[in-house]
């Protein structure tokens, strides 16, 4: 048996009451050793009070051993880079990088649709039929959260990615969520831009091409983002809910040649 992990996940917000309502201003999990615990509840809370998006009035920390029976494990898909200077140009490379996924024509335009016409940022991802473009989640403003990922092996991912100029959380982050997100049952594809207002760079993920880096998918200042998970006609939408938000998932760092 090997070390126990323990699930340390926080999420804050700014107004409302006791974290109803409000606006959302970050979130964030890992999956660590019980020794790394603290430093990481710690790290959360100065992310928390010190986020672009504002200081949080409300933070909730999470903490939660992980029976070691219930973790799956994928690789980390493969990375590579669109460079755009615009926010223009990097939504039309992710149109034509969802249609050669297999993303078809309406679920690209409707996917688009969905997202440039947010007001604030949704908590999870709109869930749509990769064929149709019909939105297939009840979840509204809120979404389907995909949550309990994160690296098998931190030092080993940092040493990799830091030498490709790619350290820091948000890489990280987007990198591990993609990555399960890749590999869940029924997905096709992935679009995603962040909403935090001084990171600019969004994303399309797959498993059939990997990681597809879009350097500049809005405007500097944008505090509005949102993610879209396209899924096979006739995927079971509560399973994969399910799945996305409960199963706990380590990525791998794949071999390299």
């Amino acid at each position: 048996m090997g070390k126990l992990l323990y699930s340390v996940k926080m999420r804050s917000s700014l107004g409302g009451t006791h974290g109803e309502g409000g606006r959302h201003i970050s979130g964030a999990e890992r999956i660590v050793p019980e020794d790394r615990v603290e430093e990481n509840v710690l790290a959360m809370l100065r992310r928390a009070r010190t986020h672009e998006r504002g200081a949080a009035d409300f933070i909730n920390v999470k903490v939660e051993e992980i029976p070691d029976s219930s973790i799956e494990y994928c690789d980390l898909i493969p990375l590579y880079q669109m460079n755009t200077s615009t926010k223009e140009e990097g939504r039309a490379m992710a149109k034509k990088e969802l249609l050669r996924i297999g993303v078809s024509k309406a679920a690209v335009e409707s996917a688009f649709h969905e997202l440039e016409s947010l007001s604030d940022s949704m908590r999870g991802a709109i869930v749509m039929d990769a064929v149709s473009g019909e939105r297939l989640d009840d979840r509204k403003e809120r979404g389907v959260r995909c949550s309990n990922m994160d690296c098998e092996n931190t030092k080993e991912y940092e040493a990799r990615m830091g030498a490709r100029g790619l350290g820091g959380d948000h890489p990280r982050e987007a990198l591990v969520l993609a990555s399960k997100v890749a590999h869940a049952p029924g997905t096709v594809a992935e679009l995603c831009w962040s909403d935090d207002p001084d990171y600019v760079t969004g994303y399309v993920g797959s498993r059939k091409y990997g990681y597809g880096r879009i350097t500049v998918m809005k405007d500097m200042g944008d505090p509005v983002g949102g993610r879209v998970f396209f899924v096979k006609p006739g995927t079971d939408v509560k399973k994969y809910d399910d799945y996305m938000q409960n199963q706990t998932v380590l990525v791998r760092m794949p071999h390299e040649n």
